[in-house]
């Protein structure tokens, strides 16, 4: 029997936090601003995929040796609710200074990027630490749901006003130039709107949702234990099994999910030669699947596990990316199979990747949901933010590797096309790993069933 949720309010002011934080990764990562800097910014779209790679791959390798110490900082000082601010903050910050670099800036615009994009990553290590502390064992697959799903309608919503109000108009507002004699004024402003979004919309969380005191001792005291208390966890975790096999999973399906959400517009620009109004609504259609397929498998979650759901979405995930690659192509195959017969109009490559990418929104949004529900399933009650820095550390391991192959490749074979290809394989990998998962073992060993 599914428990109802008692804390409405806490659990809608937690999932205001990914509504307030999804357009970074939806404007400055995935659509708007890396497609520009590849475009414009950069001499051109090879080297400037080589280029944002390396930016992408050098803020995974921050934050993955980063999130352990300061999630394990946080379980012995109490500082999560402090430490989410700062780090929020900080993305705002360096969000804001990406509108003034201009074409060309090429360094200036990677340094505020990689700045920017570990600090929101960083933010998202304690945010998901509160998930275990607003949930139980019989809801925490819908409120991780919930969370996602209402951070894609922040993406979705924050898509279309920078649509309809910067892009894809004759007067952008506040008379933002959209031309190169003003540097792409309106493309740039959309980092402002990130900003501004993330600035209001974060309040809510900082406000209502609750944190324990902090520890009496001074920061600089709390982290001369810190270290020894990561030792002591990175011990402690090797006596749960499931957890460390699952983070071994997560370790390689997650860096194919990051090198889709880096370079997802960048692919759709370079090798089907969308133009910038194209990837405003192919991020729009994305997002609106992925909120449906977050708050819809949320309760699928509930019901069959996390690990079923996230193989569920390793299989979707797989498939869409099988028809991305294929999709340049596929016309012309067909046509061939036929022996030169007409093939109907609508099958042509750009409707091929709008297949690829609605499969995309519907199951990267639920494989990122279960993933952290089922986290929060295995958690010991006592080392949340610990455990959630070593689940930060197991998305962030690697993930430079997947992005830096991207580039690698694209450069070697002068193809983006070559360059995706390596997603297909970390999804697969990962799909394997994950098979050896025992959830109801894993939610034993961490006291799950006697904490709800």
């Amino acid at each position: 029997m599914t428990r109802k949720i008692k804390n409405k309010g806490e659990v809608l002011a937690w999932s205001m936090y990914d509504f307030a934080n999804q357009p970074f990764s939806t404007l400055v990562v995935t659509f708007i601003y890396g497609t520009f800097f590849t475009t414009v910014i950069s001499e051109n779209e090879i080297i400037g995929t080589k280029q944002w790679s390396y930016a992408v791959s050098f803020s995974a390798i921050v934050v993955a040796i980063l999130s352990p110490l300061m999630g394990a900082l946080a379980d012995r000082g109490g500082y999560r609710k402090l430490f989410l601010i700062f780090f929020t903050y900080a993305t705002i910050i360096f969000t804001i200074l990406l509108y003034f670099v201009l074409p060309g800036q090429v360094w200036q615009s990677l340094l505020c990027f990689s700045i920017a994009n570990i600090c929101f990553e960083m933010g998202g290590v304690f945010c998901n630490a509160y998930l275990p502390d607003i949930s139980h064992s019989k809801n925490i697959g819908r409120i991780s749901g919930y969370g996602w799903s209402l951070g894609y309608v922040g993406g979705l919503l924050s898509l279309a006003l920078a649509l309809f109000l910067l892009v894809n108009t004759e007067n952008p507002i506040f008379n933002f130039g959209k031309n190169e004699l003003s540097n792409y004024e309106n493309i740039r402003a959309t980092n402002l709107l990130v900003a501004v979004w993330f600035l209001i919309f974060s309040i809510p969380t900082f406000v209502l949702v609750k944190d324990r005191k902090p520890d009496t001792k001074s920061l600089l005291k709390n982290a001369k234990y810190t270290f020894k208390d990561y030792r002591k966890t990175a011990k402690e975790i090797r006596k749960y099994p499931q957890i460390i096999r699952f983070l071994l999973a997560r370790l390689v399906y997650n860096d194919g999910l990051v090198t889709i959400f880096a370079f997802g517009g960048i692919y759709a620009a370079g090798a089907l030669k969308f133009n910038f109004n194209e990837i405003m609504f192919l991020g729009i259609v994305l997002n609106v699947m992925a909120g449906l397929g977050s708050f819809l498998m949320g309760f699928l979650d509930d019901k069959v596990g996390g690990k079923k759901t996230i193989e569920v979405s390793l299989f979707g995930l797989s498939l869409a990316v099988f028809f991305a690659i294929i999709a340049p192509d596929l016309r012309g195959f067909l046509q061939y199979l036929l022996g030169g017969n007409i093939v109907p109009s609508y099958i042509n490559s750009k409707n091929i990747f709008w297949f690829s990418a609605i499969l995309i929104g519907i199951f990267s949004g639920p494989n990122q949901a279960s993933s952290r529900s089922l986290m929060g399933r295995f958690t010991p009650e006592d080392k949340k933010n610990e455990f959630f820095g070593f689940y930060a550390f197991s998305g962030k391991a690697t993930a430079f590797i997947g992005p830096i192959l991207f580039g690698l490749l694209t450069v070697f074979f002068n193809s983006q096309r070559v360059g995706i290809s390596v997603v297909f394989l970390f999804l697969l990998i990962g799909f394997l790993i994950l098979r050896s998962v025992e959830e109801d073992k894993g939610m034993e060993q961490g006291g799950y069933y006697n904490n709800n």
